[in-house]
Order: C-alpha cells, then sequence, then structure tokens
C-alpha cells in the first residue's frame, strides 16, 4: 500500500543531501512523498538579516528546490520563511506548531528529520520540534521516525559535544543514487569542490560508503529513531 512520508528540511538542499535517494526511491514506489523547508536560506551570510537585499538569491534557491522536487518525485513541496541559522531565536512552540499542522494534514507513517547532534543550530532545533510534533498520542499516524546525516554539519561536531550519528537504518539506493546527483545539480549555487564534503565527489564516496557498510552498491544511511510495528 502507498505511504504518506514526511520529509523535514532546515534549508533548501539539505533534504536531497541528506535523503534524496531515499525520496526517488519511496515515490518509484508509490510513496507520496511530503517535502517541508523551514528556514529561507541565504539571509546567515550577512552581518545583519534583511531579506531584501538578497531577494534574488532566494528566488533561485526556491526555483532549485521545487526543480529537485520534481526530479526526485516529491508529491508536495512548501518552502516556509523562518530566518536562517537563526531557529535559535525563534520560540520552539512557533516550529512545533508548523510541524503539527503538517503531520494533521499528511497523516504520514514516517517522517525524515535532522540528526540531533549536527553542528548546524537549525538542524537541533528542527530536530526537537519534530520529536515534539510527532510524540506518541494515541491515533498519532506517524510509526516511523528516522533522522538523515547532512555533510558538512553531521560529521563536523566534536566528539563529546552532542550525540553522535551512529546509523542503524540504511535504504539501498543503488538505482537512485543517479537522482540524488541529478537533484543536487540544480543546487549547484550550494555545492563547493573537492575535497569540501559538500561537493559531488564527496557525496559519492559517502553514498558508496554506506552501500559497503550493508553490501549494496550505494546507499544512505539514518539513526531509527522510534518504530511501532
Amino acid at each position: 500500500m502507498s505511504k504518506s512520508i514526511l520529509v523535514v528540511a532546515a534549508h533548501p538542499d539539505d533534504e536531497v543531501l541528506g535523503c534524496g535517494g531515499t525520496i526517488a526511491r519511496h515515490a518509484h514506489d508509490g510513496d507520496k512523498v511530503y517535502v517541508l523547508i523551514v528556514a529561507e536560506g541565504a539571509t546567515s551570510r550577512q552581518l545583519t538579516r534583511d531579506r531584501d537585499l538578497v531577494v534574488g538569491e532566494l528566488s533561485e534557491l526556491s526555483k532549485a528546490a521545487k526543480t529537485a522536487a520534481t526530479i526526485l518525485g516529491v508529491t508536495e513541496l512548501e518552502l516556509l520563511n523562518f530566518p536562517d541559522n537563526r531557529l535559535d531565536s525563534v520560540d520552539r512552540l512557533d516550529l512545533i506548531k508548523e510541524i503539527e499542522s503538517r503531520v494533521e494534514r499528511y497523516k504520514p507513517e514516517i517522517v525524515y528529520v535532522h540528526h540531533a547532534g549536527d553542528v548546524n543550530v537549525d538542524h537541533r532545533r528542527l530536530h526537537e520540534a519534530v520529536i515534539t510534533a510527532c510524540r506518541p498520542i494515541p491515533s498519532h499516524p506517524v510509526r516511523r521516525i528516522l533522522s538523515y546525516e547532512v555533510v558538512s554539519s553531521t560529521e563536523w561536531q566534536t566528539p563529546g559535544s552532542a550525540p553522535v550519528f551512529t546509523p542503524n537504518w540504511f535504504v539501498d539506493i543503488s538505482n537512485f543514487l543517479s537522482h540524488k546527483h541529478k537533484a543536487l545539480l540544480v543546487y549547484s549555487s550550494e555545492m563547493r569542490t573537492w575535497p569540501h564534503p559538500r561537493s559531488y565527489e564527496a557525496l559519492e564516496h559517502l553514498a558508496r560508503v554506506r552501500g559497503s557498510q550493508v553490501g549494496v552498491q550505494a546507499a544512505e544511511a539514518f539513526c531509527l529513531l522510534r518504530q511501532l510495528v
């Protein structure tokens, strides 16, 4: 049976970096994948946040997110306008309410979200909001919650500072790695050159390493946070 899937990401490109191949696989399997991107991107590069100064860049990121969603087979994409890399300045309840409303609307069986120990503050705050919004009250639709890794954030956290990303759930994306690559190509402004971890080469290597850990050609890795069977 078709499943409803909710992917929650902090910034445009996180959804592809973290689980682009998995999204494409869900779509191929007939599942409905809903992607919610919470923060705007770009304004964190300013000394003082001013959306008007980067309106062109924000527009390009929005277009890239929509194109990437089409490539991956996303059912519906929604972009919010929370401040980039400033989610620690937002009331947590405001984030929780946004997530709760999408859970109520889409009734997802599976939710994907950032890892709790990422060095990026938006990733951590969003993780907390999603876990709260998906608390297991009776008749809640969410049966599985998985956290994904985002290169140049998850692996950059220092030992002892936060929970370590120790994956215990792997998705075979051998047939969908090309979809992830194509989706990342439209985010060219966010990509970097090798040997930066957010380069095409590094992401290819990571997928191959994750695949080798479970005996397949390519995989994406997750931490299983909750499973109801």
